[in-house]
């Protein structure tokens, strides 16, 4: 089916798929992220840990089109309090389709399962859906052609704003969003060249390739554990798709100049812009999570790198700002999230379409709260992880309409970025980067 199949053994069984189960259950049921579901879990080790990731994001990934599969072989519907059972057909099916392992082995350690998740009289019920399944595989294929969400495995409105504001691209769109994404890596220009880097990466074994955009941009050819990457905890290279490192390039960065990060967590970029200019005057990373403010000083810690951090709401420059200026300023904005969709599938289940539109409200307040902090001839960078026009283009337009008399003259088509999913092997991702007149 893709690249996300990947070998697994028949040992590996009943308690990985419960808990997989239990993880998909409280996304798709309570709303938590995939990412909070797995850390709040007791993760199994070694090859158990790898069945377990791949069953949790397979089984959001294609979560759709596995909900309509198991609709179609369900006698009846599931009630809520089922939310597990459910997921664990769910999971089941998603086995049966993508994983390699034998389909008596799938169908066994499906059904033991239930029994692990204190479901054990429904073992019959899993065990008849799972073979019904393999019985009219190719029938469930032809009846499906008439079902989008389940074909394309995006929520209807998701795929509808994508055939509206990208008519000519939705469906390479989807189709990048349905892969397993690549591992990108940033090198540490105070560490390392890019050339060296990738060397090292050739004596380890590990094959990667530069792309040129960014500099400091590695590809690897198949993803790694972090711990294997060498000069990892010393602090050569960071973990960060190409597409959000090109926000150090369009800040147009020099020496002793002032710089804020107005949404700093998890500290990929501010770190970037102080491995790109060493001689910056200061970096002012904000963020109003205190916890994941932790996990930027520890990043900084890691590559050497040093910063200003603070925990503030940005949007609200009165509680924290000292009345100096900036002369760039990086609005990382809070979006929809809908250019990351490959590295996170839980998106396209936890996602409304009225996100969209709160999501725009945060932005420009943090772009009007931000404006007046910049100095006469800096710049700002807009940046969101989205594809949607609402959060990007058209929020830069109406942005520049408000301040128009306050800044230089620039022309659109060079002063914005979008990418879409897959693009260049990148995350989809938008820039806009507008300054203010002298």
């Amino acid at each position: 089916m893709s690249a996300e199949r990947q070998p697994v053994t028949e040992e590996q069984g009943a308690s990985v798929r419960a808990l997989a189960s239990r993880i998909n259950a409280s996304v798709v049921r309570d709303g938590l992220s995939l990412e909070s579901a797995l850390q709040q879990s007791e993760s199994p080790s070694g090859r158990d840990a790898s069945l377990l990731r791949a069953l949790c994001f397979g089984a959001l990934r294609w979560h759709h089109r596995l909900q309509w599969q198991a609709d179609q072989l369900l006698t009846r519907p599931l009630k809520r309090r089922d939310a597990e059972l459910a997921a664990l057909i769910r999971v089941g099916l998603y086995q049966l389709q993508w994983l390699r392992i034998p389909d008596h082995a799938a169908v066994a350690a499906t059904v033991g399962a239930a029994e692990s998740l204190g479901k054990a009289s429904a073992k019959g019920l899993v065990n008849a859906v799972l073979r019904r399944f393999l019985r009219e595989d190719e029938e469930l294929a032809r009846r499906m052609a008439g079902a989008p969400e389940a074909v394309t495995s995006h929520p209807g409105w998701m795929l509808e704003r994508l055939e509206t504001e990208w008519p000519d691209d939705w469906r390479e769109i989807v189709a990048a969003n349905n892969e397993p994404p690549p591992m990108w890596l940033r090198v540490n220009a105070r560490r390392a060249t890019t050339d060296q880097y990738l060397a090292k990466l050739g004596e380890a074994g590990i094959a990667a390739q530069g792309t040129g955009e960014p500099p400091s941009a590695v590809l690897l050819d198949q993803p790694q554990a972090m711990s294997t990457l060498p000069g990892y905890a010393d602090g050569e290279v960071s973990v960060q798709d190409a597409a959000a490192q090109l926000a150090a390039g369009l800040l147009d960065l020099k020496p002793a100049i002032r710089v804020l990060d107005a949404c700093a967590a998890p500290g990929g970029k501010s770190a970037h812009i102080l491995e790109s200019c060493p001689g910056i005057g200061e970096l002012v990373a904000i963020d109003r999570d205190p916890d994941r403010l932790g996990v930027v000083a520890a990043e900084f810690d890691r590559l050497g790198v040093t910063g200003t951090l603070m925990h503030a709401d940005a949007a609200v420059p009165a509680g924290w700002w000292d009345g100096r200026l900036f002369d760039r300023i990086l609005v990382d904005a809070p979006c929809s999230a809908l250019g990351v969709i490959r590295r996170h599938p839980d998106i396209k289940v936890l996602r409304r379409a009225n996100d969209i539109r709160r999501a725009a409200t945060d932005q420009r307040a943090l772009l009007n709260g931000l404006w007046p902090l910049l100095a006469p001839g800096g710049r700002l960078l807009y940046s969101t992880c989205t594809i949607s026009k609402e959060e990007n283009q058209q929020q830069i337009q109406r942005f520049r309409e408000e301040v128009s008399a306050d800044c230089r003259p620039v022309q659109t088509a060079r002063s914005t970025r979008q990418i879409l999913p897959g693009e260049a092997n990148m995350d989809g991702f938008y820039y806009a980067w507008v300054e203010k007149a002298e």
